[in-house]
């Protein structure tokens, strides 16, 4: 089992120079793409291991399509989630539900799948290679045609970005954006071809075990 402290582990943010903050940036710049993208009505996103919820929440803030954007955010760690909810207060977004609970299930994502955008930041790089491949399974199911997956995971040494984005293609995802291999951070945004397959309840996409080497 990690035994990161998730809620010190967003301190990181604060820090404009950080890797972590990087990040964040680039994935909420994929993320208002992926808003702009999507036609008139209803914008359905699902974010697996939300912690503070500021991938999408720090977008939704001044996004002109905020209102449309019926969103579910599930983490586990309830200071983390207590973060996100009072953001979410905070911009009215009325239709931001956060929840508290284990983000792997396929349970929490049935009623919103196949959904718009998904948000799978934060996973890659702390459960093992096959549940990686198994997460992106799964993708298929919540995601829908059109729609956008974003996704997050280090460029150490072995380097599974490439069969990441192979295991996408598989799965009918184009890929629209990769960071470049020497940012210090590894991003992917992948816009889904294909019909999405049923979304199985009861599932478990993935088991966090903390950082893989």
């Amino acid at each position: 089992m990690s035994r990161v402290d998730w809620r010190d582990w967003h301190d990181d943010y604060d820090d404009p120079a950080s890797s972590l903050s990087r990040r964040l940036r680039a994935v909420q710049a994929r993320v208002r793409e992926a808003l702009d993208d999507r036609p008139p009505g209803e914008i359905r996103v699902v974010s697996l291991c939300a912690g503070q919820g500021r991938d999408l929440l720090g977008v939704l803030v001044d996004h002109p399509r905020r209102q449309d954007v019926r969103a579910r955010l599930v983490e586990l760690d309830p200071r983390n989630t207590a973060v996100a909810a009072a953001a979410a207060a905070a911009s009215h977004l009325e239709n931001v539900d956060v929840v508290t609970a284990d983000a792997s299930l396929t349970d929490h994502y049935l009623d919103l799948a196949p959904a718009d955008l998904v948000l799978a930041c934060g996973i890659f790089g702390n459960i093992t290679d096959a549940d990686v491949m198994r997460t992106i399974d799964h993708c298929a199911g919540l995601c829908r045609e059109g729609g956008t997956v974003l996704w997050t995971r280090h460029r150490g040494a072995p380097d599974l970005v490439p069969s990441i984005c192979e295991r996408f293609a598989e799965r009918g995802f184009e890929l629209r954006w990769l960071s470049d291999p020497d940012a210090g951070y590894g991003v992917g945004a992948h816009v889904s071809r294909g019909s999405p397959r049923p979304l199985a309840a009861g599932e478990r996409m993935f088991t966090f075990v903390g950082r893989q080497s």
